[in-house]
Formats: structure tokens, C-alpha cells, sequence
């Protein structure tokens, strides 16, 4: 196992002039682990921040094959963290192992999957209008688009994703592929992993020749604040809370020069469970709606939190057999102490609140969570009761039983902007309720159909995102090729001389792109 120095990571070299020391901590036992970290100073942050800045001018300018080769040597590197590196992880964040390779063929999958993007070159979004010197009443000069990186990214690693959505997670893959080098803070819940991670991103870094700076990461809880507020940072990623996402935001639009936040922050993910679709399969309904609330102990930012269905003697019977399911579950160990403590608070909000009734789990006790299931009447959700609007994080999900479908349309009208909602459906269902999927389609970024939010594929067509709260800007997608929308800006050159533009708009078209040229989508050379 490569050493784990416990310094920050700044212009390719170490470095720790600060006094405040952070510890690891095993997430299982609370035990000390041999590995500290030391807080970044205001220093150290700017001299992150402008190493990447400086980067910047040079690796943005570097064809998109060569960065493709960058994410590919990430990608190698991960795959090469042996299992020591998977003990250290399962020790940071109590996740087993087999969860943990899984995320680790995830973050290089991705990795290979940007560079797949930057090797066919539809991030360009090239577009062409040739001049019409001959126009009446005016002529119209020859304009040419491309897109170009937006500047140095900083990125803030998840909790519940140590890898994937962490030091060399979407963020970080789809900056990078956008020509954008990355200052990423990382997660105090697993520093130890980080490590190791970033000194996998400088390996490939070193090995593919990129400049000194492309990638820097720092540590520390006050350090994200300066770092946002830094002039040099052009965009920010972020995953987590969402107060800490909305925190965020504030500081970036108060700046001198307000940039972006992309923030994924708070979703309930709706689960509507309809009457034909419970009267032939409701008890393996519960079965299969009861593991995905379990699947990583619900600390997905897509578990189902929210469960609407019709009253009907159907419906009963499903909410008697998720209730047997939450009675039969262990108690679930968190990714840390303060994610226990939170949720500790959420269930304990529901439980205090008229028309909420508790209906399952076992009183919470000890270091681990128990999972909860609780039912609410409509009116509340109607009406607008935010604390069924909050994501609680961790085992447990809300049950709204309606009166009709008119009963249901106002509860769905009341909800937030969310990640995901899915309909459990049979035909007929889908022709009955068909008013429910334009509304759905303003709340959320994806729906499903008879299936389970959790789990989301890393492709071209995935969106990970949503309105707000779920996202910060519903416009992109942290998860899938989208991503690298965020972090790319569009440029425009006016009777521009052929050498003077980049390849992606010059008459031969020599990188063989997809172009839409008069608007017409074409690979040829122009005449």
C-alpha cells in the first residue's frame, strides 16, 4: 500500500503548514485509525486554487485526445488499487467490500466513459453558418461555435459515495473532461481513502505528462468556504446536504464575479403505487420497495422516501407487508457518527408531528440506525407540511394513503422538485392515470416505470439531477455524459481565417466530427 502522507495535494507536490489536525475514524466502531490529515491553510486553499489556474491555460489547450488518455490512465489506476485499499475504504465508511469493488468499477467505468466522449467529439456542439456575402437586404458573415472549458472546478466529495461521487467521481471526471482542472476538498468521512485516490489521479497525471496543477485536493470542514469565494474558481460541484449545497450557492452568487454551483442536494423520490398493479403483485411490492429503502442502509440520495397510494382493501394489504418488512430488518450501520446523529433528528421530526403515525421499526438505541416506516395523513402533504418534504437519510420511508386520484394529483402538485419519481404500474393503470405523468415530469428529472430508484446507470442518456431542491440547476445531470455540459461554455468566431480556428471549425474538419453546418448535421469537409 502506497504511503498515506496526510497532506494536502497542491501543483503535484505535498504540502501541510497548518496546525489543525483531522483524524480517521473506523465508521463501524468509532475506533482511531493510524491515519491523520492536516487542515489547509488560507495559503495553502489560494495556492491550490491558482495551481489549477494556472493549468488551466495549458491543459484546456491540449487535444481532446490527450485528455481522453488523462481519464484512461485514471481509470488504470483505480482498477490497480488492490484490496488493501478496499479494507481501508470499508473501514472509513462501514460499506462492505463487495460494494465498495463495485464502486471502484464504477468510478474508472465512467472514467472510460468521458473519455469515450472527448474520442467522438459531439462536446464540441460545433455548429457552422457560412458567410452569405450575396444576402438581401444584408449579408451574414461566417460564424462558427464550439464549446470550451469554463475554467478550474472545485469539487466536494459525498459521504455516501466514497468513490464514485468522490475524489475521482463524476465531478471530477466530467471537469476534467472538459478541459477544466479540479481543486477537490475532501470528505472528512473518509480522508484516508481520498488519499490514496488522488495519488492514483497524480500517477496518471505524471504518466500522461499533464501540467503540474490539473488536479489538487485539500482537507479540511472551514476550507470550502474560501475556496468557493477564491476568484480563480470558475464552477463548483458539490453533493451532499441540503443546507451545506444551499450555503454554497449563497457564497457564489455573492462573489464579485458570481459563478455556478451544481449541487445535488435533497430528494424523496415519490413512489406511486397504483390500484391494478397492487391487486395482482402488492406483497412482492413490499418486498421489492422494502430492499430498495434498505439497499446501502438508505443512504442514497434515490432511496424511495415517499410511498402514495389509493385506500383500497390492496393498498392495506401492501402497507401490512411493508410494515412486516420493516419489523423484520437488523439494525443498519451508518457511513458515520454525524449521519446517525441526522438521522436520529429526522425520525424523531416525523414522530412529533400530529398525523404522523409511527407503524414500524424498533426504538433507536446504541451506535447503529433502525429502520422506520411511518404513515402520514394526506392533508398534510397538501397542504404543504415541509417536514414531509425533508429527506431523511438512512432506513426509512413515509406512507400518504389517498382518497382518488383527484386526492392524488393535489398531493403530487404539492411536492418539491425531486431526483426521481416512479410510477408501479399495470396497463390499464397507465390509462387511467395519465394525468399523473405530465405532473411528474415537472417534479423530477427521472421517471421510472416499474422499477426502483436506486441504482443509476452511468450512460449517455442517464439524468441525475432535478429541480430544486434536488438539484441547484435542473438544466443538468451529475451521473451520465451530460455531465460535461456544466462545466463548458460556448464561443463564437466571426469571420475568423481558417488557420486561426480550432480544428472542430475549420473547413476540413480534420478531428471527422459530427457538425451542424447551415443547419444541416454533416461529417464533410466544406466546400
Amino acid at each position: 500500500m502506497t504511503h498515506i502522507s496526510g497532506q494536502n495535494f497542491i501543483a503535484g507536490q505535498r504540502c501541510a503548514a497548518g496546525t489543525v489536525r483531522l483524524q480517521s475514524l473506523d465508521a463501524s466502531t468509532g475506533e482511531t485509525l493510524p491515519y491523520s490529515f492536516i487542515q489547509a491553510t488560507e495559503a495553502e486553499v489560494d495556492a491550490a486554487a491558482m495551481a489549477a489556474s494556472t493549468a488551466f491555460a495549458t491543459y484546456r489547450s491540449l487535444p481532446a485526445t490527450r485528455r481522453a488518455e488523462l481519464l484512461e490512465a485514471i481509470a488504470d489506476e483505480i482498477d490497480a488499487l488492490g484490496d488493501d485499499f478496499v479494507a481501508i475504504v470499508c473501514r472509513e465508511t462501514a460499506l462492505p467490500a463487495g460494494r465498495i469493488q463495485g464502486e471502484r468499477g464504477r468510478t474508472s467505468g465512467q472514467m472510460r466513459l468521458f473519455a469515450s466522449v472527448l474520442r467522438r467529439g459531439d462536446f464540441y456542439g460545433a455548429r457552422i453558418d457560412q458567410a452569405l456575402p450575396d444576402r438581401q437586404p444584408l449579408p451574414r458573415a461566417d460564424l462558427r461555435q464550439w464549446r470550451i472549458g469554463v475554467g478550474p472546478v472545485a469539487v466536494f466529495g459525498a459521504s455516501n459515495f466514497p468513490l464514485a461521487f468522490s475524489t475521482a467521481g463524476g465531478d471530477t471526471a466530467s471537469a476534467l473532461a472538459a478541459g477544466c482542472p479540479v481543486v477537490f476538498k475532501a470528505h472528512s468521512g473518509h480522508m484516508a481513502t481520498a488519499d490514496l485516490v488522488a495519488q492514483a489521479i497524480e500517477r496518471a497525471a505524471t504518466r500522461t505528462g499533464m501540467p503540474a496543477g490539473v488536479f489538487n485536493m485539500i482537507y479540511g470542514a472551514g476550507v470550502g468556504a474560501t475556496l468557493v469565494k477564491h476568484p480563480a474558481i470558475q464552477a463548483v460541484g458539490f453533493t451532499g446536504s441540503l443546507a451545506g449545497g444551499r450555503a454554497l450557492c449563497d457564497m457564489a452568487a455573492a462573489r464579485p464575479q458570481p459563478i455556478p454551483v451544481f449541487a445535488e442536494m435533497s430528494s424523496i423520490n415519490p413512489v406511486l403505487m397504483l390500484p391494478q398493479a397492487l391487486a395482482t403483485r402488492g406483497d412482492t411490492l413490499a418486498l421489492e420497495l422494502g430492499g430498495s429503502v434498505m439497499l446501502g442502509a438508505g443512504q442514497f440520495c434515490t432511496s424511495p422516501g415517499l410511498v402514495l397510494g389509493i385506500r383500497s382493501p390492496e393498498f392495506s394489504g401492501f402497507v401490512e407487508a411493508l410494515s412486516q418488512f420493516f419489523s423484520n430488518q437488523p439494525a443498519q450501520t451508518l457511513l458515520n457518527a454525524g449521519g446517525l446523529s441526522s438521522y436520529r433528528k429526522g425520525i424523531n421530526r416525523l414522530a412529533q408531528v400530529p398525523g404522523i403515525r409511527h407503524i414500524a421499526g424498533s426504538e433507536q438505541q446504541g451506535n447503529q440506525a433502525f429502520p422506520q416506516l411511518f404513515q402520514a395523513d394526506a392533508s398534510l402533504l397538501i397542504d404543504g407540511a415541509e417536514v414531509l418534504q425533508e429527506e431523511v437519510f438512512g432506513p426509512t420511508t413515509v406512507i400518504v394513503e389517498v382518497a382518488d386520484k383527484a386526492q392524488l394529483l393535489r398531493a403530487l402538485h404539492s411536492l418539491h422538485g425531486q431526483l426521481t419519481a416512479t410510477l408501479i404500474a399495470e396497463p390499464g393503470d397507465l390509462q387511467a392515470f395519465a394525468e399523473v405523468v405530465p405532473v411528474l415530469e415537472q417534479k423530477a428529472g427521472r421517471l421510472l416505470l416499474n422499477g426502483y430508484p436506486t441504482g443509476v446507470e452511468v450512460c449517455d442518456a442517464m439524468v441525475h439531477g432535478g429541480p430544486y431542491p434536488a438539484t441547484s440547476d435542473a438544466r443538468g445531470t451529475s451521473v451520465g455524459t451530460l455531465a460535461i455540459d456544466r462545466f463548458l461554455r460556448p464561443v463564437c468566431y466571426q469571420n475568423y481565417p481558417d488557420s486561426l480556428l480550432p480544428q472542430a471549425l475549420q473547413d476540413a474538419n480534420p478531428l471527422g466530427i459530427q457538425r451542424l453546418v447551415n443547419g444541416k448535421s454533416s461529417r464533410n469537409p466544406l466546400a
